[in-house]
């Protein structure tokens, strides 16, 4: 048995219509569509599974205006994991889409940047342009694990399992990271919103949203070096990503993608 390599699976749970010139700093001059799709993650072995970011709801759903496409709960039990049973969570930031839900795992730890608690409970919080892409219940929900002693802090660079790490990259928010995971193709490092798209980190442009551009533009070279290849690099909202990746299994098309298989393209 391999104890450090591993299976990783996308999970897409949710979708928003959005025009090109809305996903770029600068806006885009093609005007074409670029939907973003809503991801969590799941890695696993015979030894543990870690589930990465947790999403979003229905009231979410409706409140943000977003469509969703299946529940998060229903893409997890379809991979046979039980939620009260996951024991280990990582929460790439605490955007609304990334850190809702967390009531589902109820007896989770969550992995997070210390550097994303003070900015989501922090004096930027005082600006809306800057809280927009948070919601207070979330904040509070993960302030009430913290004092159930459910949150384990990094600063940086972490290992939390053999061949699972976590990387700050920042950027996008001030706590953003990225998780590299071992796998038998290789080094598989899931972006989340270091890149929004393939062709934020191919083309060196930045997503609106965003805390720190120089960051955000540092971020696309670290993960480089963090993958294997660029083809090994998973961005977090592409719907590509449905595309170039095998389904898990039959009935599960443009829901449920393996990425430590090779992508088509």
């Amino acid at each position: 048995m391999n104890d450090d390599l591993y299976e990783i699976h996308a999970i897409k749970y949710a979708r928003l219509h959005r025009l090109s010139p809305d996903n770029f700093i600068g806006g885009d001059p093609h005007n074409t569509d670029m939907p973003l799709d809503y991801y969590v993650w799941t890695v696993s072995n015979d030894s543990r599974i870690i589930v990465v970011d947790t999403g979003f709801g229905q009231a979410a759903a409706e409140r943000r205006g977003r469509s969703i496409v299946r529940p998060v709960e229903e893409g997890i039990r379809a991979l046979g994991i039980k939620p009260d049973k996951v024991a280990e969570v990582v929460i790439t930031h605490m955007h609304y889409d990334h850190a809702g839900n967390l009531p589902l795992f109820a007896n989770a730890t969550f992995h997070l940047q210390e550097q994303e608690m003070d900015f989501a409970t922090g004096r930027c919080m005082c600006h809306e342009i800057m809280r927009h892409a948070y919601y207070v219940t979330d904040v509070i929900n993960m302030v009430r694990c913290v004092y159930d002693q459910r949150v384990r802090f990094h600063n940086g660079v972490s290992e939390i399992a053999p061949g699972i790490e976590l990387h700050h990259i920042g950027g996008h928010t001030k706590g953003l990271q990225a998780v590299r995971v071992k796998t038998r193709r290789g080094w598989v490092v899931l972006a989340s919103d270091a890149s929004h798209f393939y062709a934020h980190m191919e083309h060196g442009r930045a997503f609106p949203i965003v805390y720190n551009v120089s960051d955000m533009m540092e971020g696309f070279a670290t993960l480089r070096e963090l993958a294997s290849s660029p083809r090994h690099i998973v961005p977090g909202h592409d719907p590509l990503v449905m595309e170039r990746y095998p389904v898990a299994k039959k009935g599960m098309e443009d829901w449920i993608v393996r990425l430590d298989a090779d992508p088509a393209s």
